[in-house]
């Protein structure tokens, strides 16, 4: 059992979201849409996970406590990192809190956090590759989002940082065959110069980046060898459409000034809440089913496992066991 005491908070910097947007940015290589859902709120959700992980590892480091950084399950997801305290792999389960009603609250009254479930989709959980002491760590971080236009203006008129992307459709991230796209012909309708940065990967999957710049209204044409093009990311908000045409996609994809995403998180604090063995936890943990309203989300999208954060155990304890 945990108390409020117990929750560990942590300052957020936006060093934090910068190294989120990284990973994130790479993510797009092998994830996957669901239908209905916006990549942008997934690619923030993603950025405010790895965010999280890397605020707890700076932790660990000033705290001099000793830990590993090992490759993360699942094996798909190859840019992921666990941290190892003591042997014992830990899977971060955070969750970003934007609303501003809920943030006022939890800077209140951090004890709000202990009715909140811990979060475990059921297929993750289940899937290969954990062991049953392996580690589940929970953790709250309050920031604001700028997802709307109207947001987004706002942060833009008050000179706020910002990153802006376009992600491509599957058909140009993960392209059904392992093939040069070829020549890639770019051209905005805008009356300024563009700078676009594109993503993409080569032959060997690594991830590459090119920044060009577009003269108003003109095409140009890039020959360097691309096998996916994962997404494209400007400075400013576009005032006109965007088009990229390649010699394996036949069909030019429009790019509409509405169409670029700010995944920026404005990080303001972390609360890690507690942790528990995979082993106890699927021993105590409780079926939520899809469509169920919780502290952290207006509905859940898919099956989860569920404990109350209240029953987790307190973070100092395997912070002080990891020291010895």
């Amino acid at each position: 059992m945990i108390t409020p005491s117990d929750l560990l908070r942590l300052p957020y910097t936006p060093d934090l979201t910068e190294g989120g947007i990284a990973y994130a940015l790479r993510s797009l290589t092998h994830s996957f849409d669901r239908k209905g859902s916006s990549p942008y709120d997934r690619l923030r959700r993603d950025v405010a996970n790895v965010a999280v992980e890397l605020a707890f590892r700076r932790y660990l480091s000033q705290q001099n406590i000793p830990f590993e950084v090992k490759a993360a399950t699942p094996f798909t997801d190859h840019e992921r990192y666990d941290v190892t305290l003591g042997g014992r792999r830990c899977d971060i389960k955070s969750y970003l809190i934007s609303r501003r009603a809920q943030i006022a609250e939890m800077r209140r009254s951090p004890a709000v956090l202990l009715n909140a479930p811990a979060l475990v989709p059921s297929d993750h959980h289940a899937s290969d590759g954990h062991s049953y002491n392996d580690l589940y760590l929970f953790a709250f971080l309050s920031g604001l989002i700028a997802a709307s236009q109207a947001d987004l203006k706002k942060v833009v008129e008050t000179k706020q940082p910002h990153y802006l992307i376009h992600a491509m459709p599957e058909a140009w991230r993960k392209p059904l065959n392992w093939n040069p796209l070829g020549a890639l012909t770019l051209k905005s309708d805008s009356e300024d110069e563009l700078l676009i940065e594109i993503s993409g990967q080569d032959q060997g999957r690594e991830l590459k980046r090119y920044t060009v710049s577009l003269a108003p209204k003109t095409k140009i044409v890039l020959t360097e060898s691309l096998y996916s093009l994962t997404s494209l990311h400007v400075r400013r908000v576009p005032d006109a459409r965007v088009g990229i045409l390649c010699d394996a996609i036949n069909e030019a994809h429009i790019i509409s000034p509405l169409g670029w995403g700010n995944i920026w998180v404005y990080g303001m604090e972390i609360f890690l809440a507690g942790y528990i063995s995979h082993e106890e936890f699927s021993q105590r943990a409780n079926s939520l089913l899809p469509n169920s309203k919780v502290f952290q989300y207006e509905h859940t999208r898919v099956k989860n496992l569920s404990l109350p954060i209240s029953d987790l155990k307190p973070m100092q304890n395997l912070l002080t066991l990891a020291d010895k």
